[in-house]
């Protein structure tokens, strides 16, 4: 298993305390869709309590849950690339309080800030990369068929 990546832990302390100046308290009740896959990316958040669940929809009635976030974690990347759309859904598995945090902002920040900007963005493939392998593990669990007699 891989080691999670918290957005704002791995940042160094001078760009995580830049970053923060653009934070918004936000919260979610449980049971709310936070974001549809497809429609516009212009913020992320980060996880202060509460589970969000991110999901895939499969059929007309069927969504699947392709991951589990908590406290620390990151929610949200499609605002960081073109064509700034969501790739998944979210929804609130219990009471989420978050930061909020507005993209074409953080952006802005990061350019103007360009220590920022590479930290934020090798944190964020960090991030990628670590939930692409526990998805790679959970899809390997999944549909791997045990071979009986060896």
């Amino acid at each position: 298993m891989t080691k999670a990546i918290k957005l704002l832990t791995a940042l160094p302390y001078k760009q995580r305390e830049r970053l923060m100046e653009l934070a918004k308290e936000v919260s979610f009740p449980e049971d709310t869709r936070i974001f549809e896959a497809g429609g516009t990316a212009d913020r992320f958040w980060v996880i202060r309590s509460g589970a969000v669940h991110l999901d895939q929809q499969v059929t007309a009635l069927r969504r699947v849950t392709v991951a589990s976030l908590g406290a620390g974690d990151l929610l949200g990347w499609s605002w960081l690339f073109p064509p700034y759309e969501w790739d998944f859904g979210a929804e609130a598995f219990s009471p989420v309080r978050a930061y909020e945090f507005d993209g074409p902002a953080v952006l802005a920040l990061s350019v103007e800030d360009p220590l920022l900007g590479l930290s934020l963005v090798r944190t964020v493939a960090e991030v990628l990369a670590n939930r692409l392998e526990t998805t790679r593990g959970r899809l390997l669990e999944q549909y791997t068929i045990p071979r009986r007699g060896l």
